[in-house]
């Protein structure tokens, strides 16, 4: 059997190595194919270049030739491009294909004729610039011939000078058509045009010099028409540059002629080239084809056969061992079932709950599953017996830790109504402050004004200095007035005295002329008149003068009075500015003090204002006190409801192992080979309550590692077993493991919001209260549950409690 074994695995692998030789061509093949294609494809490419080239070739010659400089360039680079192109699809000229060689030829020609096109480039490129400027010039010459003929024909000049004139101007025609028939003709039309060029030009010089100057040799005479001599003389001038470009033009010609006859073969050729590229496209496809003679399709098709014959065959192959297998696999499945069945039986009894029945071990399959079912039988001894004792002890915990729960929500309500006391105290307190705040405003206000009369009195005072002060200068300058008015009182009682004097002269004079005409008798009686006449004149003014002089000392004394009061006045003046000096300097002392009693009072309702913010703070941190405590209140109602579950769940999981039987003193034996530390275990917890205050029990509970210890006594290679607690007693621990942290993180949020008010004997019994009976609770809560291991416990309950 087994050497037909060895056969047929060598026929799998012989199989398999012809597979992937197969294979691996199919590969070979693909690739040779691909590369194949990738050739035709850049051949058929390059063809189809050069049919594009060879059509823009003959475009770019003909463009060339007509004179167009940037297509000499493109022609070059287009030439250059297809012979990169025969470089690329290897078409030497050595090459015994018939297309190859037909392809060459034709692009020899096309070659050669374009090079002739590139090689007249300077004479192209001359005699079209040439021409160009010809056809600017020559209508000129030709509009100035017609004037001339014109002129003549209105001064009836002679005959032979209009039939002269005329035949010029027809010339000229002429010689504008020979030029263009060099630059669009063929090579036979270019060489008569530039002859017929050559010479009409050359006539038409010596006809134009003959119109102006004369020629005799020619029959020209000179024309002398007025009117026409300008002209000619312009004529002569504008056929100076056709004169001078007759020679250029002349010798180009042939060499346009011969890029001319290029550019036919180059036309004519560029179909052939066409067509041989597009034949040379195929014939190089074709030849890729055929290149190798290991990869082509027939070589392919038969490897791709022989590949499937041997995956059928490998597939036969594999179905016939399978059903040899089968067979085997039969056999084994009915003794692994007897197996089953023997063990099924033995394990009948564990299934009521009897824990003292065992598996026996064979050597079948089933012999690793009857040890380790012993393993867990034995594990479920020790566990149950566990378990028993573990509910006893959490059910006398749980009734201290409730006693305790009731204890602490006792002082929690205690503590919210002193809370609430103490907010609506700090509430009124508020109120108050609020009050103060807004009797300083108003009194901020109030000073306010104060300031601002102030300050509008000491204005209106430091005006009314400034008035007095204008007063007093406008009183001292009409009394230096009313003083110089004085003086001038003075002066005027200095010319009434003159005038006195001059009176009483005259009155003297008058006096002397009165005597001398009583002495001349009746000569002198009109002389005797007027001295009257002076006399009287002089007592006038005598007694005007006397009326003057009095008034004078009236407004002498008039004056004098009123420089006394102004004095008077001024002193007056002078002394009510002081006083009001004084008044302003006391309205200024009372705008300092008004404004620092508003400074102050400001600061007054600032502070209260801060006072009242810091109420409204406090009484806010109050009232979250007092939640928090509400809180705690709350959490404690639900911890003691959940110490109470834990009573009735520990009553429950002592009800539920009811059912099993074990071994006579096998919870002696056990709990006497795994003794527990339970004073160290609780004192190791951050409450520090010593395990005197656990019941006396506590001390039977085994841990997790004296169990293993055990096992590892029973079983030289136990594999470790994870343990689970029934579901709803997890539920019941995790409940009141989370109301003791809600508990906890409730106490430290009051202890940390109150730390101000600390100072306070309310404050401090109350966070002294909390304090203690956080630590009691927690900590005998927590040593109590300390003795039980949940990742111990592996135990499924069904409906009924029973595992």
């Amino acid at each position: 059997m087994i050497q037909g074994k060895t056969k047929a695995s060598l026929s799998v692998v012989g199989l398999i190595v012809v597979m992937i030789v197969l294979v691996a061509y199919l590969g070979f093949f693909a690739v040779n194919l691909a590369s194949r294609v990738e050739k035709e494809r850049s051949s058929l490419q390059a063809a189809s270049e050069v049919r594009v080239l060879a059509y823009h070739i003959a475009d770019l010659s003909g463009a060339a030739a007509g004179g167009d400089a940037a297509a000499y360039t493109q022609l070059r680079a287009a030439i250059d491009s297809v012979i990169g192109l025969r470089t690329s699809l290897n078409l030497g000229e050595s090459s015994n294909n018939a297309g190859v060689s037909s392809f060459n030829d034709v692009w020899a020609t096309i070659e050669s004729s374009a090079n002739v096109v590139l090689q007249r480039q300077e004479r192209s490129l001359y005699l079209n610039e040439v021409a160009a400027a010809l056809d600017d010039n020559l209508p000129k010459l030709q509009d100035d011939l017609t004037k001339i003929v014109d002129i003549l024909l209105r001064e009836e000049a002679p005959a032979d000078q209009v039939a002269v004139a005329q035949a010029q101007k027809w010339r000229v025609e002429r010689i504008a058509r020979n030029i263009d028939k060099m630059r669009a003709g063929d090579a036979k039309e270019v060489a008569a045009a530039a002859d017929q060029f050559n010479a009409d030009a050359r006539t038409l010089g010596a006809v134009l010099t003959g119109m102006k100057k004369g020629d005799g040799r020619i029959g020209v005479s000179e024309i002398t028409t007025v009117r026409a001599v300008p002209i000619v003389a312009a004529a002569v001038q504008r056929f100076g540059f056709v004169s001078n470009s007759i020679e250029g033009i002349y010798a180009a010609a042939p060499a346009l002629a011969e890029a001319r006859q290029a550019l036919i073969a180059i036309r004519e050729k560029t179909p052939l080239l066409v067509e041989q590229s597009a034949l040379l496209a195929e014939g190089l496809g074709g030849a890729e084809a055929g290149d190798s003679p290991y990869a082509n399709n027939k070589v392919a098709a038969v490897a791709g056969i022989l590949l499937m014959l041997c995956l059928a065959l490998l597939g036969l192959m594999a179905f016939l061992s399978t059903k040899s297998q089968l067979k085997v696999t039969a056999g084994d499945n009915q003794d692994n079932q007897e197996a089953i069945l023997r063990l099924l039986n033995e394990l009948e009894g564990l299934g009521e709950g009897d824990l003292r029945a065992e598996v026996t071990v064979t050597e079948d399959f089933t012999g690793a599953i009857a040890d380790a079912i012993n393993f867990a039988i034995i594990q479920l001894r020790e566990l149950v017996a566990r378990i028993v004792d573990t509910a006893e002890n959490v059910s006398s915990s749980a009734n201290d830790s409730r006693t305790t729960v009731v204890q602490l929500t006792e002082l929690s309500e205690h503590q919210a109504q002193e809370i609430a006391a103490a907010s609506a105290a700090i509430n009124e307190m508020a109120i108050t402050i609020d009050q103060v705040s807004a009797n300083a405003i108003e009194s901020a206000g109030v000073a306010d004004r104060s300031v601002s009369i102030a300050s509008n009195g000491a204005k209106v005072v430091r005006s009314t200095i400034s008035g007095m002060d204008r007063i007093r200068e406008q009183i001292q300058d009409t009394a230096k007035r009313i003083k110089r008015l004085g003086e001038s009182s003075q002066e005027i009682g200095d010319i009434v005295s003159l005038i006195n004097d001059i009176a009483d002269q005259t009155n003297i004079l008058s006096l002397n002329a009165a005597i001398q005409a009583s002495m001349a008798g009746d000569a002198g009686r009109g002389f005797a008149v007027v001295a009257d006449e002076v006399q009287r004149l002089a007592e006038r003014s005598a007694g005007a003068s006397k009326q003057i002089a009095a008034l004078v000392k009236t407004i002498q004394t008039d004056t004098n009075e009123a420089v006394s009061s102004m004095e008077q006045t001024t002193a007056e003046v002078v002394s009510g500015a002081a006083l009001t000096q004084n008044a302003g300097v006391a309205l200024n002392e009372i705008e300092t003090v008004s404004s620092s009693l508003a400074e102050l009072i400001q600061d007054i309702s600032t502070a209260a204002r801060h006072q009242s913010t810091t109420a409204g703070h406090v009484s806010k941190t109050m009232n979250v006190i007092q939640d928090i405590t509400t809180q705690t209140l709350s959490g404690t109602s639900r911890t003691a409801s959940s110490v109470g579950n834990l009573t009735d769940m520990a009553v429950e999981l002592r009800e539920s192992v009811s059912g099993f039987k074990l071994p006579a003193n096998y919870l002696d034996s056990s709990v006497k080979a795994a003794p527990l530390d339970v004073q160290g275990e609780a004192q190791s917890y951050e409450g520090g309550s010593s395990v005197q205050s656990l019941p006396s029990k506590a001390s039977v509970v085994v841990p997790a590692s004296s169990v293993a210890q055990v096992s590892v006594a029973a079983h030289s290679d136990p594999k470790p077993v994870q343990h689970k607690a029934p579901a709803h007693v997890e539920d019941v621990l995790a409940s009141s493991s989370a109301a003791m942290d809600e508990i906890d993180a409730f106490s430290e949020s009051a202890i940390d919001d109150i730390t101000d008010f600390s100072a306070t004997d309310d404050f401090a019994e109350l966070e002294g209260e909390s304090d203690v009976l956080k630590k009691t609770t927690v900590s005998d809560l927590e040593a109590e549950l300390a003795g039980i291991d949940l990742g111990e416990f592996d135990i499924d309950f069904e409906d009924d409690g029973r595992i």
